[in-house]
């Protein structure tokens, strides 16, 4: 229906604005005025949606900044009552684990991987009873006071080859040093890693430790991991996995220490034992289908022990591939120069299976004798599979310039190996390669890791300046706590201070003697455990942070 365009007060008619909203609405369209409201503008505030997965990573930190400042209190024999009370629960779980990882990850066997995880809980507690990392250290003739310091939280990355024994690993150490750890595993094995990590969590717990000492992130991302390794609140970063990984820790901006990747070269020497040689090798070589970093990736002998060696290596059961097989081998292992990922962690059956050959089913190791190494040959590279290169010289010279140009190709600060009973040559090898462990008439897959030598048991190979590092060593609980030391003036006539009675706490006047007993099921508060406070404190953070940037 027509209406009359109405006038105003003083008889003037609309102005123009107002009759084209009229005739707008009128002919059916929106009020131009709301159009406009809707038209996006740069500077105008949007509505945040929350990442939920950085929400709850953030929330992990706040507890485990609150644990760890708890944890930092305990005295020596309550830390080494949670960390022994761990190492149990892990024992326990090994088994379960081990089939666990293998049906998530289909890497490996599983009572390898049983066996790794064994170790990776008493005896690594064991190795580590007499370093105290709590009490003070008095030096009283350098007139020196030493304060343990822990790191604090740590953000640690486990691999999908050794998921669990490198996640046992790394939260005895954190709780040996009194720090909490925030696991962020490799999407292939974060089921069994989420679980295995609450079953730690929950044993920490029932012998006295805080809640949220130690944590998993459930749903992994490559963008979140990043996010975390960047944030202000991690104190350092334990870098295992792909190169990628460790150089993004490197350059997060927050301490990490990392790993580099394996090329192990190993040397049998004429005056070895070929047979007993050869059996070590295949034994490493096939120990969880090669998934250890410190596996052997190169065999090298000399012309004039080759036979016996490869008698050696036929009875401990492993196949030498002819040329033909060797082609197939390196086609399919290495497409266009670059490992086939597919193979890790599978059996030497499987591999050759798919190489397009055939082998016994009692095969453990496929040995692939070339001609060539270092970058002419892909074979000579890190494989991660139960495939071990083969190559022969003239000399024993010309043996070490090979595992020379092999570990600088790639795994350069790493492992090599060394069969025989001449130790000059033992020396020699050593000497001239840029690696920071040789092992010697042991399996080097074991022996570089400390479970077959007196080496630190370890799923943390430091790889030191050679392999662009900050560390050369086995990692440790050591290396995840500094010290502040107190030094008196060094004049004899400046007295030292007296520490024979009173107290001398790296904890400040706050310094538990003990941890207090868990508290009862009846009285526990929302938040698993956590008090009311903190709990409050936690939302409050998540509402600020789902609210940031809204208007």
């Amino acid at each position: 229906m027509w209406r009359p365009v109405k006038k105003s007060s003083n008889g003037s008619k609309p102005p123009c604005h107002a009759r084209a909203r009229f005739c707008a609405v009128r002919a059916g369209q929106p009020d131009p005025r709301k159009r406009k409201a809707m038209l996006p503008h740069d500077d105008a505030p949007r509505l945040a949606v929350p990442d939920k997965a950085a929400a709850r990573a953030r929330m992990k930190i706040d507890r485990a900044a609150w644990a760890v400042r708890t944890y930092a209190r305990y005295d020596r024999a309550a830390v080494m009552k949670v960390a022994r009370a761990v190492a149990e629960a892990a024992h326990q779980a090994a088994q379960t684990y081990a089939e666990w990882a293998v049906r998530e990850t289909g890497m490996g066997v599983v009572e390898h991987k049983k066996l790794k995880n064994e170790l990776s809980a008493h005896p690594l507690v064991d190795f580590y009873a007499d370093t105290n990392l709590v009490d003070p250290r008095i030096d009283s003739a350098r007139k020196i006071v030493e304060l343990p310091k822990p790191a604090g939280i740590i953000l640690a990355l486990t691999p999908a080859t050794n998921p669990i024994s490198t996640l046992y690993y790394k939260a005895i150490l954190a709780l040996l040093s009194r720090n909490a750890v925030i696991f962020s595993p490799h999407p292939l094995a974060k089921e069994c890693c989420r679980d295995a990590a609450a079953r730690l969590e929950a044993a920490a717990v029932a012998a006295g430790a805080p809640s949220g000492l130690i944590q998993c992130i459930e749903e992994p991302s490559v963008p979140l991991v990043h996010a975390l390794m960047a944030s202000p609140n991690v104190q350092v970063i334990l870098a295992t996995g792909g190169s990628a990984m460790v150089r993004a820790a490197y350059s997060s901006g927050n301490p990490a220490i990392g790993v580099g990747p394996g090329n192990a070269p190993v040397y049998v020497d004429p005056s070895a034992d070929q047979s007993v040689a050869a059996q070590r090798i295949v034994d490493s070589k096939a120990f969880d289908n090669s998934v250890l970093c410190t596996n052997e990736s190169v065999l090298i002998s000399l012309h004039e022990n080759r036979q016996r060696l490869e008698r050696g290596l036929r009875t401990a059961g492993a196949h030498i591939c002819s040329e033909t097989e060797v082609a197939k081998l390196r086609d399919w292992l290495f497409p266009h120069g670059h490992l086939n990922t597919a193979a890790v962690g599978k059996s030497a059956v499987w591999v050759a299976q798919e190489a397009g050959f055939r082998v016994v089913a009692s095969t453990r190791t496929l040995i692939a004798p070339v001609e060539h190494f270092g970058c002419e040959e892909p074979l000579t590279k890190e494989k991660l599979c139960p495939v071990l290169a083969f190559v022969s010289v003239e000399s024993f010279e010309r043996a070490v310039s090979a595992a020379n140009m092999i570990v600088r190709m790639t795994g350069a600060g790493h492992s090599a190996a060394f069969h025989g009973l001449n130790s000059q040559r033992a020396l020699d090898f050593a000497s001239a390669l840029p690696v920071y462990r040789v092992v010697v008439n042991a399996p080097c897959s074991q022996g570089a890791a400390g479970f077959a030598t007196h080496l630190a048991p370890s799923f943390m190979i430091g790889t030191g300046y050679f392999g662009r590092s900050s560390v050369g060593e086995n990692i440790g609980p050591q290396h995840l706590v500094h010290w502040t030391r107190l030094a008196w003036n060094s004049d004899a006539a400046v007295p030292f201070g007296d520490f024979s009675t009173g107290r001398v706490s790296s904890a400040g006047p706050e310094a538990r003697p003990a941890p207090p007993p868990p508290a009862p099921a009846a009285a526990a508060t929302p938040g698993n455990g956590m008090d009311r406070d903190l709990l409050r404190q936690l939302i409050l953070q998540e509402l600020r942070d789902l609210t940031r940037g809204q208007s």
